[in-house]
């Protein structure tokens, strides 16, 4: 028997996501049609030794009741969230529940980051680690380049064994393009190892009397188990060449959405309502005019309105929103309730990565740059937004609730 754990932190974080994130909990934002740790959930129900799939964060357990029971609902395998008393890290919650985790003693367990996006081949990587019985933890890697490492966590291995070396979260200067994807395997054993950096997180918290320190339960799974692995040939890593990216803003969002169609093609209608460019999500329950045209690189939520004339390409539009006659939508995301005008244009710049470098992932700039100007990026509507008609939107990113008097450009409209 399998086990699977997500990691979906808490509201403290993704801050880089909002104002998406103000109405919707990141890992539940729809990509691709689904909300985005459905991907997850997905991949881990189609191994069918996979008994039981814990979520665990920080949110409160009414903000994923509803998903968590629907999931169930869906995939037939139990499912369950647990809230952590307090923000306890990548690595302290995961210790916090480990009774949980052993429960039904399975064999293994996946370890999946809730904000990665990636095809996961978990049977893969499954087989990977159960080849080393040495192994405590199995990485999934990938390849970047060699300026984008240092902004992940960096592994050195030996070419035969596959076993880590050395690894480095983070690092300051370069120490290698082979980066961890937080994606992993982890024999139960692993939390003897966990044990052990509890003490030691325990004995520096209460020898500082408390001073510069988190709770004494916070730990780094990075910093605190992974790299003290490293060099002892229990950690291994396994390199794959799947499309991979983190979503860390709402621009990362739009690359994943591309990416998530084209790995699950969505089944286009027999007659789809109006002319479409795969590839396309269209929900249901989605009303559309048929002289509309939409895609490349389309989800469109359930009870979306699309008038006469509309023209829609590499966007993600939520539930509810009305987009009016002739307006046109591109590298956007379109709140829920929202409104966009007739003849309005709302339009912001991709943020893929640079097609041109091998391995290249997606920069995921902050929101201004150095001379303090907002930097290009996807132009996102807040939830209840309204875009009068013949209006310019570009490069801009309007909070909840607004309803906005005029056309705006490089700007966030609080």
């Amino acid at each position: 028997m399998l086990k699977a754990v997500i990691l979906i932190g808490g509201p403290q974080k993704g801050t880089r996501f909002r104002p998406l994130s103000l109405d919707t909990p990141k890992p539940l934002f729809p990509i691709a049609g689904l909300p985005l740790i459905q991907h997850h959930i997905a991949a881990c129900a189609k191994l069918q030794e996979c008994k039981e799939i814990l979520i665990i964060g920080s949110y409160t357990t009414t903000q994923l009741a509803q998903f968590v029971n629907d999931m169930q609902k869906e995939y037939h395998v139990i499912i369950r969230y647990l809230q952590e008393f307090t923000p306890l890290g990548t690595g302290g919650g995961l210790y916090h529940f480990r009774d949980q985790i052993r429960a039904g003693n399975p064999s293994a367990f996946f370890l999946l980051n809730g904000d990665v996006c990636a095809a996961f081949p978990l049977k893969e990587l499954w087989t990977f680690h159960e080849e080393r019985p040495s192994a405590l933890v199995t990485i999934m890697g990938t390849e970047a380049t060699r300026q984008q490492s240092i902004y992940y966590g960096c592994m050195v291995r030996e070419a035969s064994t596959k076993a880590v070396t050395h690894y480095v979260e983070k690092p300051n200067t370069y120490v290698s393009t082979l980066i961890n994807c937080g994606v992993y395997v982890c024999s139960l054993q692993v939390f003897q190892t966990m044990a052990e950096a509890f003490q030691r997180k325990q004995d520096g918290f209460y020898s500082a009397n408390g001073q510069n320190s988190p709770h004494p339960g916070y730990m780094s799974w990075e910093q605190d188990v992974l790299a003290p692995l490293a060099g002892t040939n229990k950690l291994y890593a396994m390199q794959v060449t799947n499309w991979w990216s983190q979503v860390k803003t709402a621009g990362s969002a739009i690359y994943a959405n591309r990416h998530y169609l084209e790995l699950h093609r969505p089944k286009q209608p027999a007659t789809p309502p109006c002319h479409i460019l795969p590839d396309v999500f269209l929900h249901p329950t989605a009303t559309v005019d048929s002289t509309a045209v939409i895609g490349p690189n389309v989800s469109i939520g359930a009870g979306v309105t699309i008038k006469a004339g509309v023209r829609i390409k590499e966007s993600i539009v939520l539930n509810n929103a009305t987009i009016h006659e002739h307006a046109l939508v591109m590298y956007s995301v379109v709140g829920q309730d929202a409104s966009v005008g007739e003849w309005s244009r709302v339009e912001g710049t991709p943020s893929d990565p640079d097609p041109n470098k091998p391995f290249a992932k997606m920069d995921n700039q902050p929101l201004f740059n150095s001379d303090g100007r907002l930097n290009p990026s996807i132009t996102i509507l807040g939830a209840g937004v309204v875009v009068p008609a013949e209006t310019i939107l570009l490069n801009s990113i309007v909070l909840p609730h607004k309803h906005l008097t005029r056309s705006f450009k490089h700007e966030i409209i609080l």
